[in-house]
């Protein structure tokens, strides 16, 4: 978990970049018209409202840049002194205090100018008492161009920083500049350091993620370091000794017994004692790197002997310091590097939480039962009968009759993944296997399961005869197939009908009919919405062929098709519509014979809406009353849709003269309305 993320640190702008933004801020925000016919209140009001604004502004600024920053005293010692390292921990409090300072200033001359703008008389006077105090506080943010130039370069740098967990389980590479530590990060993590053959080509921190045992462990390459005293330490190597002094991690001294790098082993084993201080309470690792090129059978014994005096506390070394030879080039010993420092950083982990106080105030809630002996008396299990009678029948000989267990499928298929299980412990790779197959069969003799089944017999194939009585069988399912069609059809000419010879043949044609209309009615489908006849048309040899089929009489089909002729027409002209001689005394009672006037039916056909009667609720007593009001209603609508109004509140008034367009210097003459 990563502890702070200055990557969200906002841009710093410059000084000129400063007055502009707040300056135009002020200007989009704030009123910007002002008359001196105006009332001296609201001069005032205005001129202090934009000083108010401007300082207000300034300040949220200035908040934001130093709250964004990181305070020495409440952050991590590592990255305290890390900043320290890179930027000067007194240029960077220095430049945040004059940010700080600043913005108390700002906020003070922001109180001065406001209470002078109280006691304005005059448009003028409030103008001149805003321009002083925004040209006031801009003269105070100019001054602070090169603190916001700094921060914002310590803020470039910041975000480039990668991003370490100091409370993380963590590798720490350390050791003389190219001894290798940058090659063995890219073997042990996902990182892509930079590897040339010179010295110091990592110059900054940089950091890559393993895995060991299911948890993630943080790895750090660190610059190279020169064995001079810590005052001539470059601010390079001092990155390196702000990594070894306060994360807890275990240090890996990569040692070059080739001798490749530049250094001997001398030197390196002098730089080791020089910064033992930094390695005490941690875990400690000492890799001899390059053993392709030299083996450590072949370093020379003093050397050798040196190295050694790591490890032994009687000559100054550090007790407990494990020495591994590794080879960058051919892989050998890295995996092996990789597991020891992550054992040993693991258990120290562990055993440091063990002896926390946390633990001591715990444990005491902890008990752990273990079953105590009573007495010297034996008891042996208790083992009922019944089972040791099974266990017995079942140690018997294979060929004793007794009842096998049915085997299900979920059953095989666990003994087969059993089976392919054992085959893959002893590196078997199970393949297909007729015979593993037919040990699966479930038989009444064990035996018959590997027999083998012939497939042709007398020149035909036998798994067509596999029942011999399948012919037979067959046949008899027809027979019986027909003599039940049969008896059905003789049952149906056994009822009896009460209809003659005529009315069974019409009744026979009824019925295929309605069979054919079924068909044809599943086959067009004509169950979804169709227009109406009046809207698609009608043809008449279908409206007549359809007549027929519903047995009507020609001359009653060609009475049928005019009424129905004369109908649209009348529908069309307006007129009222004929009906026909032969259908008129179907037809419903007239308006006279319902008891209704003349001049009331004939009102109702010109009409073509109509207003219901009142309703309960709505508050008119009757229809002439309800009749009124909608008359009153339209003839009040009736101005507003003459104007093209959108609605009862729309007030917009339709400039027919704007004033761009009329108003301004005369071509002939000297006079402006503007």
């Amino acid at each position: 978990m990563v502890l702070y993320n200055f990557k969200k640190i906002q841009v710093v702008p410059t000084s000129k970049d400063f007055i502009d933004i707040v300056l135009s801020k002020t200007q989009r925000k704030t009123p910007t018209e002002i008359h001196k016919q105006y009332a001296i209140g609201r001069i005032r009001t205005f001129y202090m409202r934009k000083v108010k604004y401007t300082a207000q502004s300034y300040h949220e600024k200035l908040t934001q840049i130093i709250g964004d920053f990181p305070l020495l005293d409440d952050i991590h010692p590592f990255y305290a002194d890390l900043i320290n390292v890179l930027y000067d921990k007194d240029h960077y409090k220095l430049a945040l205090g004059q940010l700080n300072t600043a913005r108390n200033l700002i906020d003070n001359l922001s109180k001065d100018y406001l209470r002078l703008l109280k006691y304005g008389d005059s448009l003028y006077r409030c103008k001149q008492l805003k321009r002083a105090s925004l040209g006031r506080m801009c003269t105070l943010m100019l001054k602070q161009g090169p603190s916001l130039q700094y921060l914002e370069q310590v803020r470039q740098h910041l975000a480039r920083l990668p991003s370490i967990d100091p409370n993380t389980r963590t590798l720490l590479l350390t050791g003389y500049p190219n001894v290798g530590k940058s090659s063995f990060m890219n073997k042990l993590t996902r990182a892509n350091v930079d590897v040339q053959p010179y010295a110091f080509t990592t110059k900054s921190l940089f950091v890559g993620h393993t895995d060991f045992k299911y948890n993630t462990w943080q790895v750090i390459d660190t610059p190279g370091i020169l064995d001079h005293p810590l005052d001539e330490r470059n601010t390079i190597e001092m990155q390196s000794i702000t990594a070894l002094a306060h994360l807890h991690s275990c240090v890996l001294f990569l040692i070059d017994i080739s001798e490749r790098c530049g250094y001997t082993i001398k030197q390196q084993v002098d730089l080791f004692f020089s910064i033992k201080a930094l390695f005490l309470n941690k875990p400690l690792l000492v890799v001899l790197n390059k053993i392709d090129a030299r083996r450590p059978e072949d370093v020379p014994e003093d050397d050798w002997k040196l190295i050694q005096s790591l490890a032994d506390p009687a000559r100054g070394g550090i007790g407990g310091t494990h020495l591994i030879p590794m080879s960058n080039l051919t892989e050998e010993g890295i995996a092996k590097v990789k597991d020891t420092a992550c054992s040993i950083l693991f258990e120290e982990r562990v055993e440091k939480k063990l002896k926390s106080t946390r633990i001591e105030k715990e444990i005491h809630r902890l008990h752990l039962a273990q079953p105590q002996v009573r007495d010297k008396k034996v008891r042996a299990p208790c083992i009922p009968e019944s089972v040791i009678a099974a266990a017995r029948q079942a140690d018997m000989d294979e060929e004793s009759d007794y009842k096998k267990p049915t085997l299900t499928a979920a059953m095989m298929e666990m003994i087969e993944e059993h089976e392919n299980d054992e085959k893959y412990a002893q590196g078997i790779i199970p393949i297909y296997d007729v015979n593993a197959w037919k040990k699966k069969y479930l038989l009444k003799n064990d035996e018959w399961k590997f027999d083998i089944v012939p497939e042709i017999i007398n020149g035909q194939n036998i798994a067509d005869f596999v029942d011999p009585d399948i012919l037979k069988r067959l046949e008899e399912l027809e027979m019986e197939e027909e003599a039940f069609l049969e008896e059905l059809k003789n049952a149906e000419d056994d009822e009896e009908s009460d209809l003659d010879e005529e009315n069974e043949a019409l009744y026979d044609e009824i019925q295929e009919k309605k069979h054919e209309l079924r068909i044809n009615h599943q086959i067009k489908d004509s169950s979804k919405p169709q227009l109406s006849k009046g809207r698609r048309g009608i043809d008449t040899k279908e409206m007549a062929s359809h007549l027929k089929s519903m047995h009507h009489e020609d001359d009653e089909i060609g009475d049928i098709i005019q009424s129905v002729r004369d109908h649209s027409k009348s529908r069309i002209s307006g007129k009222k519509r004929s009906r026909s001689a032969s259908r008129s005394d179907s037809q419903a009672p007239t308006s006279q014979e319902r008891g209704l006037s003349v001049n009331r039916s004939k009102s109702r056909q010109r009409s073509t809406t109509r207003i219901a009667s009142p309703a309960p609720g709505e508050g008119f007593h009757d229809l002439a009353q309800k009749e009124k009001a909608d008359k009153l209603d339209k003839r009040s609508r009736k101005k507003r849709n003459q104007d093209g109004r959108k609605g009862e509140s729309d007030r917009h008034v339709y400039n027919l003269m704007p004033k761009h367009l009329f108003s301004g210097k005369r071509s002939g003459g000297t006079n402006d309305f503007r």
